[in-house]
């Protein structure tokens, strides 16, 4: 840790606080991810190290941010992340008025590049939503945040956490606790994604995860066996029961778009998540090549983190050190040297 001088917080997940500092050799800005052990027995959080194994995977992808090091520190360990200077949450709450056809292009394009990416490589996000899609200073779109990343294959066999996605860019089929399901549900939160940046604002905010399926289904109609052959198998599909409800048409939902993005976003929110438009051929939908063309990254939007109009971050009831000296270390450097060497 005495290589870097800690320049200031940038917020916290799950299971670390985030900061800005700079390399004092070097005098790279950087971001530092530290994870600390609540108790030596836990071990290292697994989702700490799904995320440097998905990280490891698909490294030097100019979508995805990079993870330049991993090593023990204090009671826990710290990963080494580019600095990225804000995130797409922070765009969309910041602008003073909707963002143009132009700009959410040229999102999506980056977006489905960096998701195409890691399909190609067996990997399922399982967490793409704004905040997780940073943006660095040139304007540059990457996924980030792979804590719930796994690595799959297409056997149907394997069996997954519904507990993923954050609730409002939760496909359906974990709504009703599908344990088998594949990559869909990353191309479910890209159409969510998509309608956020068309409409400047959430499609489906939903308060709970009941209130979420209502949501869903006020919009895209209540599901059968003829539209969702898939539905009664679901672990929660008759746990509970929803009136009849027809879909309502999503020019609706999001006015003043185009019909090809219509198209391409009806082609992202379908219930079964085989027949679910991919990133490579979203990719090739004619949206994406019709005037007004994806804006050049230099041309998108960058608010700094923390704009007068970010919502106040909530903190960690406990304040973790980063100036613990290794030496006091309770995790055994070991356990991530094997990563370390690795990148």
């Amino acid at each position: 840790m005495d290589q870097y001088s800690i320049l200031g917080r940038i917020g916290e997940g799950a299971h670390g606080i985030v900061f800005k500092a700079k390399h004092i050799e070097t005098g790279e800005t950087v971001a530092l991810k530290k994870v600390a052990l609540r108790k030596l027995e836990d071990g290292i959080p697994n989702q700490a190290l799904r995320e440097i194994k998905a990280l490891q995977e698909i490294e030097d992808n100019q979508y995805v941010v990079k993870l330049k090091d991993v090593f023990p520190h204090g009671t826990g360990f710290v990963l080494v992340f580019e600095y990225m200077l804000s995130d797409l949450s922070e765009v969309i709450r910041n602008s003073q008025r909707p963002l143009t056809e132009s700009h959410v292009k040229g999102y999506m394009m980056m977006l489905l590049k960096g998701v195409a990416f890691c399909h190609e490589n067996s990997i399922m996000h399982r967490d793409l939503k704004p905040a997780n899609l940073l943006i660095s200073s040139t304007g540059h779109l990457k996924i980030a945040d792979f804590g719930l990343a796994r690595l799959f294959n297409n056997d149907g066999e394997h069996l997954y956490s519904h507990q993923v996605a954050t609730r409002w860019y939760r496909a359906p089929e974990l709504l009703y606790g599908a344990r088998k399901y594949d990559e869909g549900v990353d191309l479910w939160a890209v159409g969510c994604i998509f309608g956020e940046l068309l409409n400047n604002s959430p499609l489906f905010p939903g308060e709970n995860d009941i209130e979420q399926l209502c949501c869903v289904l006020r919009v895209l109609g209540t599901p059968n066996q003829h539209i969702w052959p898939e539905i009664t198998e679901l672990p929660d599909y008759n746990k509970i029961t929803f009136k009849e409800n027809p879909a309502i048409p999503l020019e609706e939902i999001v006015p003043d778009t185009s019909p090809q993005a219509v198209d391409l976003l009806n082609k992202l929110l379908v219930y079964p998540s085989k027949q679910r438009i991919s990133a490579r051929q979203a990719l090739l939908h004619p949206y994406l090549f019709s005037e007004p063309l994806p804006a050049h990254h230099s041309e998108l939007p960058i608010p700094q983190h923390g704009g007068k109009h970010s919502r106040q971050r909530l903190q960690p009831p406990v304040e973790f050190s980063v100036d613990l000296p290794l030496s006091e270390s309770l995790v055994d450097p070991a356990l991530v040297q094997g990563h370390a060497r690795c990148l």
